[in-house]
């Protein structure tokens, strides 16, 4: 992959409205004009969570143009071609996920969902904080990666790597 050039990933959930907006909004923060990030979901709730939007504004994390969406958007022609495809819940990692026009790579990065959190506004928010913790230490991996100089399948392992990093979630195996 060539060191000049922008490269897009898409990071997944179902809801599209807490883990994978960590990641856009992270990764378009840290990966300067290296990487330009995206998120969608299975089925998303219509409204990214309001944790997820106090906490990005904490750490000083742009939220402008956030927003809850279809993974549907991104897999028709005109939308932008993805180098990465990142599942970053469980159950979306287990769908049956639209064709990605330009066969990017994809990795699960299961992180435990924070809108799940029951209990005092304490509990949740500091939920949201470890998955965007969890989520930077994730991206800062993944932007160290000799992108230009690595063969797709080292690459490939790598991103599966980078996904069992600590607080992430393990695949029950798929019954046939």
């Amino acid at each position: 992959m060539p060191a000049d050039r922008v490269y897009n990933a898409l990071f997944l959930c179902t809801g599209n409205s807490a883990r994978s907006i960590l990641g856009e909004a992270l990764l378009n923060h840290v990966g300067g004009d290296r990487f330009r990030a995206y998120s969608a979901g299975s089925h998303p709730k219509g409204q990214v969570h309001p944790m997820t939007l106090e906490v990005l504004a904490a750490a000083g994390i742009s939220t402008e143009g956030l927003r809850s969406k279809a993974w549907d958007e991104f897999a028709g022609p005109d939308a932008p071609k993805m180098d990465f495809v990142f599942t970053v819940c469980d159950q979306a990692a287990g769908e049956a996920c639209p064709i990605w026009p330009g066969q990017p790579l994809t990795a699960h990065w299961g992180i435990e969902d924070p809108a799940a959190v029951q209990g005092p506004d304490f509990r949740q928010r500091a939920a949201f904080e470890g998955a965007l913790g969890y989520m930077r230490n994730r991206i800062g991996a993944f932007i160290s990666l000799p992108l230009d100089s690595i063969d797709r399948l080292t690459l490939t392992g790598r991103l599966r790597g980078i996904g069992a990093m600590q607080g992430g979630t393990v695949l029950a195996p798929q019954v046939a």
